[in-house]
C-alpha cells in the first residue's frame, strides 16, 4: 500500500512576498484565508465535562492553545517571518509508537476528556477516539470488561470485587484503548476509495474529502477503534457521515507536542515517541519492561504496546 503525505504536512510553494502568504498557505491545506485549522478547543465539550477535568486538564488545555498558535501562524502567516511548522517536519524521519501502562492507569478518564476536547469528538460515548475499559479476570479465566460512558467520568471509587459469580478475582486493571496504527492495517485494505491511508511516519489518517462513509473500515477494524461521524454540530471538522478515529493527535505531534491524552494523564500511563529513537519514552519503556500488543494472532502488527496485560486479557 502506498504512503501519502497528509495535506497539512505538504510544504507550501514558494511565496513571492510576505503580503500574499496568508491565502497561499491556507489554500495549500484546503482552508480559506482566516479559517481556523480543525481539531482545536472551541467549546465543543460541555461545561460539565470540562469541570470534571479539573486541574489535571489544565496542562492539556494550555498545550492545545499552543497548537492553535503554531498552526494559526502556519495558515495566516507569521508576522516575524518564522518558517511554517509543516515545512520543518520530516515525516520520513520518524516511526511513531505508543505505550500504555496498565499497571499505572487509575481509570480517571482525563485522557477521554482531553481527546474529545482537542479533536471535537461528539460527547456521546458511542463516538470515541479513545476510551477506558476495566478488565476483571477471575480464577476460571473469564475476563469481564466494562466501560461506563467510555470511561469519561472515571469509575466508581473503591477496591474491585474479590469474587464475581462465585469465582475469585485474580486481576483487575484499567485498559485505555485507541487506534492501534497497525502496520498491516485492515482498514486501509478495505477502503474502496483510498480515503484511509498511512503516512510515511506510520500514522493512519482519513481523507475526509475522499471518504464516502461506507463503513467498511469500521467493520474491518478488529479493535473497534472507528466510528462514523454523526450528523450533528459537534463533529470533527463539522463533516458528518465520514469515518473518524484516533490519529495520535497528528496535528500536535507534527508540531512537536505530545498527544492530548498523553499530556492530560496525571500518572504517566500513556506515552508516545519515535520507535527508532532509543531515547524516546516508548523505546525506553519497551527496553526496560516486557510489553505486548492486542490480538497479536491477527498479524496486524499494532504500534500500540501495553505494559502489564496478561495473555488472557490480550486475547
Amino acid at each position: 500500500m502506498s504512503e501519502r503525505t497528509p495535506l497539512d504536512q505538504r510544504a507550501p510553494g514558494p511565496m513571492e512576498s510576505p503580503e500574499p502568504a496568508s491565502p497561499a498557505l491556507g489554500s495549500e491545506i484546503g482552508l480559506e484565508a482566516g479559517e481556523r485549522p480543525p481539531g482545536f478547543l472551541d467549546g465543543r465539550v460541555s461545561r460539565r465535562t470540562v469541570l470534571q477535568a479539573g486541574v489535571v486538564a489544565v496542562p492539556c488545555l494550555a498545550g492545545a492553545g499552543l497548537v492553535f498558535t503554531a498552526l494559526d501562524r502556519f495558515v495566516n502567516g507569521d508576522p516575524a517571518g518564522a518558517e511554517p511548522v509543516a515545512a520543518r517536519y520530516d515525516a520520513s524521519g520518524h516511526r511513531w509508537g505508543f505505550v500504555v501502562d496498565t499497571d499505572s492507569c487509575v481509570g480517571c478518564g482525563m485522557c477521554v476528556v482531553a481527546c474529545k476536547a482537542e479533536n471535537g469528538v461528539p460527547e456521546d460515548p458511542e463516538y470515541s477516539r479513545t476510551w477506558v475499559e476495566r478488565h476483571i479476570t477471575t480464577a476460571d479465566g473469564t475476563v469481564r470488561v466494562d466501560s461506563p460512558e467510555g470511561g469519561i467520568d472515571g469509575f466508581e471509587p473503591g477496591d474491585p470485587p474479590t469474587m464475581v459469580d462465585g469465582s475469585p478475582v485474580v486481576d483487575a486493571r484499567f485498559v485505555p484503548r485507541l487506534c492501534m496504527q497497525c502496520e498491516n492495517s485492515p482498514c486501509t485494505a478495505v477502503c474502496p476509495v483510498g480515503a484511509t491511508y498511512r503516512t510515511p511516519d506510520g500514522v493512519i489518517l482519513i481523507d475526509e474529502e475522499r471518504c464516502i462513509g461506507c463503513g467498511y473500515c469500521v467493520v474491518a477494524c478488529p479493535y473497534g477503534a472507528r466510528y462514523i461521524v454523526p450528523a450533528a454540530e459537534d463533529t470533527p471538522r463539522g463533516v458528518p457521515g465520514v469515518a473518524d478515529k484516533c490519529t495520535f493527535c497528528y496535528h500536535r505531534i507534527t508540531a512537536g507536542l505530545p498527544p492530548a491524552c498523553v499530556e492530560a494523564c496525571p500518572v504517566g500511563a500513556r506515552r508516545y515517541g519515535d520507535l527508532d529513537d532509543p531515547t524516546s519514552p516508548v523505546s525506553v519503556v519497551m527496553a526496560e519492561q516486557p510489553t505486548t500488543v492486542l490480538k497479536e494472532e491477527l498479524g496486524t502488527k499494532p504500534r500500540v504496546h501495553y505494559v502489564g496485560l496478561e495473555a488472557e486479557v490480550v486475547s
